[in-house]
């Protein structure tokens, strides 16, 4: 029962991280998101086979007690943006902003009791703040394609940001070797801790 809640606030907490980055680009200049049609809440357009259906529904099988995915990245070309260098840290910045705002809202909300209502809210809200909040530390890791890396290339200098660039096509590889050696549950449990700050807690942490 609790991973059919899960998914869904996985699969809209995603949306609203691929959503965040088109917009932002958008503002920049570059319209790609919105005339691919990925500026839409609607899940259909969002959908990666693996990260979004295939290795959520592996940790669930698996009782996983972290349920983790991605969707398709939206669409962005630089080049289009005012200022590329510049832009890239906003955009790669909006996703993860966009769900630590989330976090935050729902935190608030459980502050003022509207957890109160019924047990199901409180058990809701408390895991949309989680789940939102390990989005945001996660992809803030500056591996390539994970939204720090791109951060991290626009604030340093060319000729820096160049030879960094070149471990992208080992980022994947580097990111699950990390998995294994148990860097998610490090994350996993600095989320726990901030939940923990904003008076969150979730059954079983």
């Amino acid at each position: 029962m609790r991973y059919i809640i899960l998914l869904p606030i996985l699969l809209f907490s995603i949306i609203i991280h691929e959503c965040a980055h088109g917009w932002v680009a958008e503002r920049c200049g570059d319209p790609t998101a919105r005339l691919s049609g990925r500026l839409t809440l609607n899940p259909l357009p969002h959908i990666d086979l693996m990260g979004t259906i295939v290795l959520p529904l592996l940790l669930v099988m698996t009782r996983s007690p972290i349920i983790f995915g991605w969707a398709k990245p939206v669409p962005v070309n630089f080049a289009n943006l005012r200022n590329p260098k510049q832009d890239m840290i906003w955009v790669a910045l909006a996703g993860p902003a966009s769900n630590i705002i989330f976090a935050l809202l729902c935190a608030v909300a459980l502050k003022l009791g509207i957890g109160t209502l019924h047990p199901i809210v409180s058990f809701l809200l408390a895991y949309v703040v989680f789940i939102n909040l390990l989005l945001a530390i996660f992809n803030l890791v500056p591996i390539p394609p994970l939204d720090g890396s791109k951060i991290l290339m626009g604030l340093l200098p060319p000729q820096q940001a160049y030879s960094y660039s070149r471990i992208e096509p080992f980022g994947f590889i580097i990111i699950i070797g990390l998995l294994f050696m148990g860097f998610l549950r490090l994350i996993f449990n600095v989320v726990a801790a901030l939940s923990s700050m904003l008076g969150v807690h979730l059954p079983g942490l």
